[in-house]
């Protein structure tokens, strides 16, 4: 034969292959397809995109799904405004419903200028890098090293470090991601509803004199609070006051107002963190020295 019908036969063949695999193709399409409602599409449009995971579900489109799907409500997303959660109702027919806010909390009050360092720590300035050099050099091996790590985590500016060293949450940027929770290697961070307004802000577990001799803002498990408190709202577990949220309906200043150090503080909507009046008063400006 030719060169010519060589050719011919190859190319009637691989032609013949190209509709007999296009034709299995087209079945397997017909036969596979799985219906997408086009709603998804229009919803995910109408949210922030930010796939932060605070509305409990892996992403933006998830959550847009969910939606359709009745499990979930607008009002969980926390990064999107009110009025496109509301928009996100009026096209779903469907309530906004309601979402208390929540934002992250640090458990430490303990800034360079209260709490020691008993070494420097020289290295990458991470706090994950330095919680495994000897603690990174602070006192209590509890406390907050203050590298910063759960600033840079923060895809929502909410979290910045003063000029002592320790995380400040704005309460209105903060989406409760969860991504300083995730990041900071001491546990110190967790998510909390706005309505928890008393606060334990420290994580301390040694014994009173040790605990001390770290930081001037440390909970001494002293017991106060839990005396003038409401009967089981707080109570004190390895060396730590603990308060239980179970019973947030009974919570008041009064548990604040005796504690010596301000280590339980009421986080007053207009006024911030709010120390109690026998709370030794802090007035050092300066970092301690190192030692």
């Amino acid at each position: 034969m030719t060169p010519w019908v060589h050719v011919s036969i190859a190319g009637l063949f691989m032609g013949g292959l190209g509709l007999m695999l296009a034709s299995i193709l087209a079945v397997a399409n017909r036969r596979l397809y799985v219906y997408e409602d086009p709603r998804i599409d229009e919803v995910e449009d109408l949210l922030p995109h930010s796939n932060c995971g605070a509305c409990g579900t892996p992403g933006c489109r998830s959550f847009a799904e969910a939606l359709i799907d009745g499990e979930a409500t607008p009002a969980q997303c926390t990064v999107n405004g009110a009025d496109m959660n509301q928009a996100i109702a009026d096209l779903l027919g469907v309530e906004v419903g309601e979402n208390e806010k929540r934002v992250a909390r640090l458990a430490c009050a303990g800034g360079n200028h209260v709490a020691h360092l008993r070494a420097n720590y020289k290295g990458l300035e991470s706090c994950r890098a330095a919680a495994v050099v000897s603690g990174g050099g602070k006192g209590c091996t509890w406390g907050c090293l203050g590298l910063g790590d759960c600033e840079a985590a923060c895809g929502f500016e909410a979290l910045t470090l003063n000029r002592f060293g320790l995380p400040e949450v704005d309460s209105a940027k903060c989406t409760a991601c969860g991504d300083c929770c995730d990041i900071c290697p001491k546990d110190l961070f967790s998510l909390q509803p706005v309505s928890h307004q008393l606060w334990i802000a420290c994580n301390n577990h040694d014994n009173e004199d040790e605990a001390k001799a770290n930081c001037e803002v440390v909970c001494t498990a002293c017991g106060r609070c839990s005396a003038d408190a409401p009967e089981g709202l707080i109570h004190m577990a390895r060396n730590l006051a603990v308060i239980n949220y179970d019973k947030n309906g009974l919570a008041s200043k009064l548990a604040i107002e005796r504690c010596p150090t301000g280590a339980i503080l009421w986080l007053d909507t207009q006024h911030g963190a709010v120390k109690g009046i026998d709370a030794k008063k802090v007035v050092r400006k300066q970092p301690l020295p190192v030692g």
